[in-house]
C-alpha cells in the first residue's frame, strides 16, 4: 500500500511530524517536489529538526530515502543539512539516502535571482524565502538547468554551465544591474558541495520500479500545501511546483504508482507563510497570543507566521484538491487556553455568502463569517486516547470532521512522535 502525506492549506501544517509517525509502517520515503524553502520539523529521541531537503523517514533505521526527480535539489543546503542530522548521530549513507540522477540542480544563481527580484518588487513582492525556487523552476521549465547525473561528466559539466553562466548572466547585469558570476565562483561551488553528493545520485526511478515489484510499501512526502500549488493555489502568491498528491508519482520517478491512501495534515487553527490572501487573518493581542502558543515562527526563515482560526472553506477545498481519504488534525493542544474557539464556516463576499473557495483574484475581498465553540480549558497534551479528551475537544473534531466531510483519524497533541491519537 501507496500512501501520501499532503498539506490542506498554506503549508506548515505539521506534515513532518506525520510522516516521521507513518514511516514506520513503510519501506521507503520520497520527497517529490519543492526545494529547500520550507521547512519539516521533527521531534524524537534524536532531537529536533528543521528538515528542508531530507525525507523525513531519514531517522528510521532500515528505511531508504529518496528525492525524486521533482525536486529543486539544492547541493549546498542539501549537505549543510546532512552535516547538521549526522553530528547528532543519525546515520546516512548511499544506502539509505538516494538522489534522482535527473533531478535538476539549483545553482548560486538561482537565490541571487530570488532576492533580487523580491528587492524590484518592493511591496508587491510574493513573500519569497529567497531560495532560489521561482527561479529554479522557471529555469527548469525553459531547459536551461543542469541534472544532477552531469556531475558524473566533469568536463561536459563545465561546458554546460559556461553556456548557462554566459545567458545568466545577461539577466543579472542587464536586468538587474548586479555583478556577474564567474566560472571560479562556480568551480568552488562544485567542489565545496554539488561533488559531495556524487556518492548519493541512482537511478531512483529504476530503484522504485524494482521496489514497487517486490511490494515494498511506499510513502510520498509533500512539501507546503494544496494552497500553495501552483496550479490550484492562491495564486501567483505560491510556490512553483504542484504540491498535491496526485503529483506524486511523476515527481519521484515512479510514474506508474498508484496512491491507495492520502492522508492530508491540517492544523487545529490556521497559519500562513508569506503573502497573499489570507481570509481568516487576525491582528494584534488576539494573533500574538496564539503564535506564541504555537511556536508559529517559520521553520526556514524564522518569521513570524500569520495566524488565525481554522478555515473550514479553505480546508475543505484543500482536502478535495488533495483527494484526501483521511486526515491528521495537528496542534490540537494549543488551543487549550481558549475559553470559545472560533471556526470560520463560510466567507461572506460582495455577491453573498459563500462555502465555495474563490477564484485566486476575489480572496482578498472575502471576510469570515465565525461559529463558536465551547473549549475545554485543560492542558491536554498527555492524552493518548480518545476517550482521555475532553468531552469539548471531542466535539471540536468531530464538528470539523463533519464540515469538512473527511474523517479525522489522527489527532496531533503534541511535536513528539507519541503526542498522537489514533482514531
Amino acid at each position: 500500500m501507496n500512501c501520501a502525506i499532503v498539506g490542506i492549506n498554506w503549508g506548515d501544517e505539521g506534515k513532518g511530524r506525520m510522516v516521521d509517525l507513518l514511516t514506520a509502517d513503510y519501506d521507503v520515503v520520497v520527497r517529490y517536489q519543492g526545494g529547500g524553502n520550507a521547512g519539516h520539523t521533527v521531534v524524537n529521541e534524536y532531537g529536533k529538526f528543521a528538515l528542508h531537503l531530507l525525507p523525513s523517514g531519514i531517522f528510521h533505521p532500515g528505511i531508504v530515502n529518496i528525492l525524486g526527480n521533482g525536486v529543486a535539489l539544492d547541493p549546498e543546503n542539501l549537505w549543510q543539512e546532512m552535516e547538521t542530522v549526522i553530528s547528532q548521530g543519525v546515520r546516512i549513507t548511499p544506502e539509505n539516502l538516494k538522489i534522482s540522477d535527473r533531478a535538476s540542480l539549483l545553482l548560486p544563481w538561482h537565490r541571487e535571482l530570488d532576492a533580487l527580484e523580491e528587492a524590484r518588487l518592493k511591496d508587491r513582492k510574493y513573500g519569497s524565502t529567497k531560495q532560489g525556487i521561482a527561479p529554479f523552476y522557471s529555469d527548469k521549465y525553459q531547459k536551461k538547468t543542469v541534472l544532477a547525473g552531469e556531475l558524473r561528466r566533469p568536463e561536459q559539466l563545465r561546458a554546460h554551465l559556461a553556456e548557462l553562466l554566459e545567458w545568466k548572466n545577461l539577466t543579472l547585469t542587464g536586468v538587474y544591474g548586479a555583478e556577474p558570476l564567474t566560472m571560479e565562483s562556480l568551480d568552488r561551488w562544485l567542489e565545496d558541495y554539488a561533488n559531495r553528493i556524487l556518492p548519493f545520485l541512482c537511478d531512483t526511478g529504476n530503484w522504485l520500479r524494482r521496489a514497487q515489484a517486490e511490494g515494498k510499501r511506499i510513502l510520498f512526502e509533500a512539501q507546503l500545501g494544496a494552497l500553495r500549488d501552483l496550479d490550484y493555489g492562491i495564486y501567483p502568491y505560491t510556490t512553483s511546483s504542484n504540491a498535491i498528491a496526485a503529483y506524486a508519482p511523476i515527481g519521484s520517478g515512479l510514474p506508474s504508482a498508484r496512491i491507495d491512501r492520502v492522508v492530508g495534515v491540517v492544523k487545529a487553527y490556521s497559519t500562513c507563510v508569506g503573502e497573499g490572501p489570507f481570509p481568516c487573518e487576525w491582528f494584534g493581542e488576539e494573533a500574538e497570543e496564539l503564535r506564541k502558543a504555537g511556536g508559529e515562527y517559520g521553520a526556514k526563515t524564522g518569521r513570524p507566521r500569520r495566524v488565525g482560526p481554522v478555515d473550514l472553506v479553505a480546508t475543505r477545498y484543500g482536502t478535495q484538491v488533495q483527494g484526501a481519504t483521511e486526515l491528521a488534525l495537528t496542534k490540537l493542544d494549543i488551543l487549550s487556553y481558549m475559553k470559545k474557539i472560533p471556526v470560520c464556516v463560510r466567507y461572506a463576499t460582495p455577491e453573498g455568502e459563500t462555502e465555495e473557495f474563490p477564484f485566486p483574484t476575489e480572496q482578498a475581498e472575502a471576510k469570515p463569517v465565525l461559529e463558536y465553540l465551547e473549549g475545554w480549558q485543560t492542558d491536554i497534551s498527555g492524552c493518548r486516547t480518545w476517550e482521555s479528551l475532553p468531552e469539548a475537544a471531542r466535539r471540536y473534531v468531530e464538528y470539523l470532521e463533519q464540515r469538512i466531510g473527511c474523517p479525522i483519524r489522527y489527532v496531533s497533541v503534541g511535536a513528539e512522535r507519541d503526542s498522537i491519537i489514533i482514531r
